[in-house]
């Protein structure tokens, strides 16, 4: 049996509902009952399929379950904890208390751990996945200001003074210490990723152990496909494709992993003044909008929220240093679009992300 469920968005506490049917049935009824009861228990769990939108996207859940609970409600009220906590277009959310210079904020569990993930990725980068590069992302036109008119070298080094993780801190009653009020978070590479390993874990919390989150293109895949008996099998997106049409590269199984990508190949901003494209990865020790020689990082990781913090990495850091740290990485593997010396594109596979992929 196949459910479609369509969410309302509205911001509800979690509740579980059990339903209790008594009954003192004789003969033919009693038996018509029974008869139904064994059935349903043969068909095995019902898949359901619940779509909608958040965090600026739209998305599919495919589930299998036993039990009756108020998915719509428990996953709509995940994705209002995350929203109030840092989305950065919620003007009354903690993080955008924060960037605006309010150091009395008490931040909850959900910014502690997108901070603490920050901060591991931000390091094993060396500093390519950095969360505070909000100023210059506005600057650009990629945040939620109006882009500056002129980004000349000057721009860049008043803007850059204000970019640093090591410029921040997380101090032990919750609060956030930045040492220039101008310091502006962005947790967008990470929160949607993050958002979705809580949806995951809201699931298996209500006894799902088979589902398949997609949300933005990023996928958080548990158990197996029950419907067709099989693991999970997802694409990864070519960059030719067209957001009208989406193409797949290649088709991988994921089972008990994540995976998200990101690239510049839609991902970019033309200047109506002057022409100039600039792309959505921005190098935090340039402070440049500038096209590494990577086009596109898939990458597949234990959770959501690596997999989308290591994919934005990547694509800053270009192919020498993102080959050296995925190999420093034995959780994470990656497929990795370049452009190589002549302008032609290639195709970087880790060992494990190749034995995942359909022939």
């Amino acid at each position: 049996m196949k459910t479609i469920l369509w969410s309302t968005m509205g911001f509800r506490k979690f509740f579980n509902g059990f339903g209790y049917i008594k009954a003192n049935m004789r003969n033919l009824v009693f038996l018509v009952l029974l008869l139904s009861l064994l059935s349903c228990k043969d068909n095995g769990p019902d898949e359901k399929i619940y779509q909608g939108t958040a965090f600026g996207t739209t998305f599919t859940i495919r589930y299998f379950t036993k039990t009756d609970f108020n998915a719509i409600r428990g996953i709509d009220s995940v994705v209002h904890a995350v929203n109030k906590s840092v989305s950065t277009y919620m003007p009354n959310s903690d993080i955008s208390k924060i960037n605006k210079g309010d150091s009395t904020v008490v931040v909850d569990a959900i910014f502690k751990e997108v901070y603490r993930v920050s901060e591991t990725v931000y390091t094993n980068s060396k500093g390519f996945f950095d969360p505070t590069i909000g100023v210059l992302r506005n600057a650009y036109g990629f945040g939620d200001e109006k882009p500056l008119e002129v980004i000349d070298s000057l721009t860049l080094d008043s803007l850059r003074q204000y970019v640093g993780f090591r410029k921040v801190q997380l101090n032990g009653d919750g609060t956030i210490q930045k040492k220039h009020p101008q310091i502006y978070f962005d947790f967008n590479a990470v929160a949607k990723g993050y958002g979705i390993d809580l949806i995951g874990a809201y699931l298996e919390a209500n006894g799902v152990d088979n589902y398949l989150i997609e949300l933005g293109g990023e996928l958080l895949a548990k158990g197996r496909n029950l419907s067709k008996d099989k693991n999970w099998i997802v694409g990864v997106e070519a960059t030719t494709s067209q957001l009208e049409n989406r193409s797949t590269a290649t088709l991988v199984t994921l089972e008990n992993k994540a995976m998200a990508a990101s690239g510049n190949y839609r991902k970019f901003r033309i200047d109506s003044a002057t022409g100039k494209k600039y792309v959505h990865t921005i190098n935090p020790h340039t402070g440049k909008a500038e096209q590494s020689d990577v086009t596109s990082a898939t990458v597949i990781a234990p959770s959501c929220v690596l997999a989308d913090a290591y994919a934005t990495a990547f694509m800053a850091m270009g192919l020498k240093n993102a080959t050296n740290l995925v190999a420093s990485l034995p959780e994470i593997e990656a497929y990795i679009t370049y452009a190589d010396a002549s302008g032609d594109q290639q195709t970087f596979v880790t060992e494990g992300f190749q034995k995942l992929i359909l022939e």
